[in-house]
Parts: C-alpha cells; structure tokens; sequence
C-alpha cells in the first residue's frame, strides 16, 4: 500500500460518497487509475464496506448505555453466550476482553424503560452470564469515526 492508497482511504472514510470523479482530484489521479485502486482496495478486503451514519435520536435509539457482562469461563458458555448476543439488534458493538469483565456492550435503545425491558429480559438472560453492570452515557464526546491512516 503506498501514499496514494492511503490518501484514498482517509478520503473515503471522511466521505464514502465521494464520486470517483471527487476523489481522484483529490488524491491527484485520473479516474480511471483511482477506480482501479478503489477495487483493489475493496478486493483486498481493506475497504470492508460503506454505509450511512445516523443519528440515533432520529431512529429512536437516542438511550445508549455501555454494559460490562461476566460470563463463566468456560468454552461451550461463551460461545453460546457470544451466538445469542449476535441476535440482539439493541447491542451495536460487543467485545470479549481479557480480564475482568469478560465482555463490554454498547447499546442503543429508546429510553430506560426500552433498556430496562432489555436488561430483565435478553441480557441477564443470556447462556453464562452471572453478571451484568450498566453504564448510562451521559454525553458522546467524541464520535466513532475512521481509522487513522499514516501518510
């Protein structure tokens, strides 16, 4: 990968709707290389897929909380832990740590009574879990945004 793949790849991810057109006067190609590039990049599986932000109040999902799970420690509870999770749609990222918790949410629902409704009946309910802890984000102080990409 050289500076003009990664030029492409801060461009892209600052607008993934960029024209082929926009981004190859920006990177300083002609369309024809940059689309090339483009696919490579997509082919190679580092540009992995493009979608919409949204603004979670503007869907109803304005309520995050970060929630620290605990699961046994044991093989067959978190992999069946970890296959019931990928069925919640509320949760939208979820990480096994090592350490203590075991595992961190983020999720986003409507309101507490959406995330309580939650709590009581996935979350605590899920294969191996022997504790669940919430965190209620207050403010997003910094949003997610693309991988920083070395010059």
């Amino acid at each position: 990968m050289d500076a003009i793949d990664r030029s492409i790849l801060r461009e892209l991810q600052c607008d993934g709707r960029l024209t082929n057109q926009e981004l190859a006067q920006r990177v300083g190609l002609t369309p024809s290389p940059c689309l090339r590039r483009v696919r490579q990049l997509e082919e190679s599986g580092v540009i992995l897929g493009y979608r919409a932000v949204l603004d979670p109040a503007a869907v109803g999902r304005g309520f995050e909380v970060l929630v620290s799970i605990e699961v046994r420690r044991d093989r067959s509870a978190v992999e069946e832990f970890e296959a019931a999770l990928r069925d919640i749609p509320d949760v939208l990222e979820a990480y096994r740590l090592f350490g203590s918790p075991g595992c961190l949410l983020r999720i986003a629902v409507a309101d507490i009574t959406a995330y309580e409704r939650l709590w009581i009946e996935r979350l605590t309910t899920l294969p191996g879990v022997t504790e669940v802890n919430s965190q209620i984000v207050m403010k997003r102080i910094k949003e997610p945004g693309g991988l920083p990409v070395e010059r």
